[in-house]
């Protein structure tokens, strides 16, 4: 097998040592080598990330219905801007290899268009790639030498859904984990709903939450801590993690909703989890990343806060952390404020 990669063919990756990042070549020489799989982790959202074996075959049979979905052939060029240690990185890689595709490859960072003049097929971004990239006089020329662009990893703002909604760029949400091998399912910017691709199909357990039928992965299932709307077996509606769900007074509440209305009004990052609370079982927290408001300011983010909240949505109280604990795969842990 051949990899087709920044204008070159080449079967050896060692050829390629000193021309790309250690880390593509190391996964490369790990892709060739006579093993039967590379090695990943688990995304370490609900506790230690630990090490799981990927099987070349179904990172193959993911490619495979990626690339069928998204129309990439052999005659297609792919762009990689994300680490490799993460399967979203790994996965552009086996896309191009499965489909014969070129592949160029560029360094990660927060711009990694600012250097970029080529029209690609597909490229896949964290939201805070897209996001800088925007921020750049010319950003939303370079995006739109994207064709396809798969975004994850993390919420998009209702800012940014606007901006790309206007682009000329076919723009797709994923749902996936390292462990159902990338994306199961793909939801296009400015809708409200996942769509299956491949033959995964969907159901619920008894908390509501969706369970994952992946035939092109051996058949297997995956329960999920994600709460949905069913629309049917292949289409879902995200609402929320099962473990960010707020009970408090007796009501329900999905911290992501309420995340998502008050967007227009914090800039900085930001998060609802619950804490203990002797008469409502547990109370709603905002807590905000950097240095606590003064008095104005939080009188303003209050009032903000009251135009898109119901009362028993409003905070009963807001917090600050300077700096965001991350996971491995750099997805915001919700604490509390100390």
């Amino acid at each position: 097998m051949a990899i087709r990669i920044n204008d070159c063919t080449v079967t050896d990756p060692a050829q390629l040592r000193g021309k790309l990042s250690d880390e593509v070549v190391d996964f490369l020489e790990e892709w060739f080598s006579p093993l039967d799989y590379v090695m990943g982790h688990t995304s370490g959202s609900t506790g230690t990330p630990q090490p799981l074996r990927l099987y070349k075959r179904d990172m193959m049979a993911s490619a495979a219905i990626t690339n069928r979905y998204m129309g990439i052939t052999a005659q297609s060029s792919l762009l990689l801007c994300l680490p490799v240690r993460y399967i979203a990185g790994k996965m552009m890689v086996v896309r191009a290899l499965h489909a014969g595709a070129m592949l160029y490859a560029v360094p990660p960072s927060s711009h990694p268009l600012a250097a970029w003049h080529r029209r690609v097929d597909m490229a896949a971004m964290v939201p805070t790639q897209v996001e800088a990239t925007l921020r750049d006089s010319d950003g939303a020329d370079r995006l739109s030498l994207v064709s396809q662009l798969l975004v994850g990893g993390a919420p998009l703002s209702s800012q940014l859904v606007a901006r790309l909604v206007a682009l000329p760029v076919q723009v797709y949400v994923t749902y996936g984990m390292t462990e159902t091998v990338s994306h199961v399912a793909l939801r296009r910017i400015g809708d409200d709903f996942y769509t299956a691709v491949g033959d995964v199909s969907f159901s619920l357990d008894d908390r509501g939450c969706l369970i994952i039928d992946a035939p092109h992965l051996g058949g297997k299932k995956f329960v999920t801590n994600d709460v949905v709307q069913l629309l049917d077996t292949r289409c879902f509606v995200w609402q929320g993690r099962y473990d960010n769900v707020i009970i408090s007074g007796g009501l329900k509440f999905h911290a992501e909703n309420m995340e998502q209305k008050i967007a227009p009004f914090l800039h900085e990052r930001y998060y609802i989890v619950p804490a203990p609370d002797p008469l409502l079982g547990q109370r709603i927290v905002l807590v905000i990343e950097g240095e606590p408001y003064d008095t104005e300011r939080m009188q303003a983010l209050r009032q903000s806060l009251s135009t898109v909240l119901s009362h028993y949505e409003m905070p009963r109280a807001i917090g600050f952390i300077p700096r965001f604990i991350e996971t491995f795969s750099g997805k915001v842990k919700r604490m509390l404020p100390r």
